[in-house]
C-alpha cells in the first residue's frame, strides 16, 4: 500500500522580506524628516534676518523677540537714502564689478591650466594640483601688510582695480582645482577630432571643451562669484570711499550710537539677493557641475 504526501506550499516570498521592507522604509522616512529638520535649521537664521528687517528698530531690540509686531519698510528706505544718508548703489555697483571681472578674469586663466593638469599628459600633476590648494592655506591677515604697502607704493589704494587682481589670485586656486576634475570627464577623441580637422588650442577650449564642461565652468564661476561679492577683509582695509564694497558698507549700520539691528538686516538682505538670485538662475547648472566628476 502506498502512501501519498500532499505537496507543502512554499510561503510568498513577500511575507519573508515584509519587516526588512518596513524597517527600510521607517528608515527612509526618519531620514529624510531629518533631513527637513537640518535644512530648517540652516534656513531659520536667513528667515529671521528677514522678518527683522521689517520691523521698526524699537521692535527688532526687543528680548525676547516679537513675532508678532508690526511689519514696516522703514529699514529699507533708510537703507536706499530716503532719510538723506549714503546712497548704497556705489558699494554695490562696485562689488559687482570686482566680482563680474574677477570672476571672468578666473575663468580665462583657469580653463586653459585645468586643460593642460587634466587632458594634456603632466609629470606629478598631484604635486601641481597641491602647489595650487596650498596657497590657499595661506592666513589671509599674514599678507594683509605687505599688500597694503604695494599697493600704497604704487597708488593703488582705494581702487576698484585693485580687488579685481587681488580676488582673481585668491579664486584661481581653487578654480583649477575643480575644473581639472570637470574637464577630466570630457573624452579625448572629440578633441582629437577637431585637432585633425585643424582646430587650434584656443578654438579647442572655445568650441569644443567649454560647451561640455559648460555644467563645471558654471559651477566654478557661482562659487567664485560668491567669494568674491562676500570678501571683507581686503576691501575693508585697502578700499575708503571711491571704492567701497558691500560688505564694508554693512559695517558702517555699527556705530557708536548702537547696533541699528533692522537697518543692518534690511541691508544684508538686499546684499544677499545678488548672490540668491545667481545662484536660482544657476542652479540646474550647479547641481550638474558639482555633481560632474563624482562618478569615474
Amino acid at each position: 500500500m502506498s502512501t501519498t504526501t500532499a505537496p507543502v506550499k512554499a510561503a510568498p516570498a513577500t511575507t519573508a522580506y515584509a519587516p526588512a521592507t518596513r524597517r527600510a522604509r521607517r528608515r527612509s522616512a526618519g531620514l529624510g524628516l531629518l533631513a527637513w529638520v537640518v535644512g530648517l535649521g540652516f534656513c531659520l537664521p536667513a528667515l529671521w534676518m528677514l522678518l527683522t528687517s521689517f520691523h521698526s528698530e524699537t521692535d527688532a531690540a526687543t528680548n525676547p523677540p516679537s513675532f508678532t509686531a508690526p511689519l514696516t519698510l522703514d529699514s529699507y528706505k533708510v537703507f536706499f537714502g530716503s532719510d538723506g544718508g549714503a546712497s548704497p548703489w556705489p558699494p554695490l555697483i562696485n562689488s559687482l564689478t570686482a566680482s563680474l571681472f574677477s570672476t571672468l578674469f578666473v575663468l580665462l586663466l583657469a580653463l586653459p591650466a585645468a586643460y593642460a593638469l587634466s587632458i594634456k599628459p603632466v609629470r606629478k600633476w598631484t604635486d601641481v594640483m597641491f602647489f595650487f590648494l596650498s596657497t590657499k592655506m595661506l592666513p589671509v591677515v599674514a599678507g594683509l601688510l605687505p599688500i597694503y604697502l604695494f599697493a600704497k607704493n604704487i597708488g593703488m589704494l582705494d581702487n576698484i582695480w585693485l580687488l579685481v587682481i587681488l580676488y582673481t589670485s585668491m579664486n584661481l586656486p581653487i578654480a583649477v582645482w575643480m575644473m581639472q576634475s570637470f574637464l577630466a570627464d570630457v573624452p579625448v577623441s572629440i578633441i582629437e577630432a577637431a585637432q585633425m580637422d585643424g582646430a587650434r588650442l584656443p578654438t579647442v577650449l572655445a568650441r569644443v571643451v567649454a560647451p561640455v564642461a559648460a555644467p563645471g565652468i558654471a559651477a566654478t564661476a557661482l562659487i567664485c562669484f560668491i567669494f568674491s561679492w562676500n570678501e571683507l577683509l581686503f576691501a575693508r582695509v585697502l578700499t575708503g570711499v571711491t571704492a567701497q564694497t558691500a560688505p564694508v558698507f554693512l559695517t558702517g549700520f555699527v556705530t557708536s550710537q548702537g547696533l541699528f539691528l533692522a537697518q543692518l538686516c534690511a541691508a544684508a538682505v538686499v546684499v544677499s539677493l545678488p548672490v540668491l538670485a545667481a545662484g536660482f538662475a544657476a542652479q540646474d547648472k550647479l547641481v550638474q557641475g558639482l555633481s560632474l566628476g563624482a562618478v569615474k
